[in-house]
């Protein structure tokens, strides 16, 4: 069962429901989909995917759910948040195909980036994004205040750079 926790133009982030274990599973063992995630190197079990959803439902993850129909379509997050330095680092995919390059990821994005600020006190979020991830680069250069273009290894998957872009509180979307 899905809650509007937070609502956007075309989707609305809901509290993660342990239940979809199933359907992230998929997912995650679809290279299609996780092509452009660290997730494409994992091999994920529906137990293994239930234990981590158990966890992430305890954090600020959200299930992202189409507004019209309903459907779960992907999840995002808030990661690493610091109260003290009041910064966080933000997580998303999509795994449904039929939502893919439509939108759906950037309104999630504006949605999570405005709850930080708002809600949380964040002042600083970052986003990584594999430089090949066109969709998701796309999305986040219309919302990002910054970009920060790097050879960031240590944090991608098999050597591969990315590119982080960051919110900042002065900067807000």
């Amino acid at each position: 069962m899905y809650f509007k926790k937070l609502v956007g133009k075309k989707c609305y982030l809901s509290p993660v429901d342990v239940a979809d274990f199933q359907k992230y599973t998929e997912w995650l063992n679809d290279l299609e989909i996780t092509r452009n995630l660290l997730a494409s190197s994992w091999s994920v079990t529906e137990l293994g995917e239930k234990e981590a959803l158990e966890t992430l439902s305890k954090e600020h993850s959200y299930a992202i759910v189409d507004l019209k129909s309903n459907e779960l379509i992907g999840i995002c997050g808030l990661h690493d948040l610091s109260h003290l330095y009041r910064r966080c680092e933000l997580g998303i995919f999509i795994g449904n195909r039929a939502f893919l390059g439509l939108g759906y990821g950037e309104d999630a994005v504006r949605e999570l980036v405005k709850y930080a600020f708002e809600y949380l006190n964040m002042r600083n979020i970052l986003l990584r994004v594999f430089e090949f991830n066109h969709g998701l680069f796309a999305a986040t250069r219309k919302l990002a205040s910054k970009k920060s273009e790097g050879d960031d290894r240590e944090s991608s998957s098999k050597g591969r750079p990315s590119i982080s872009f960051s919110w900042t509180f002065s900067t807000r979307i």
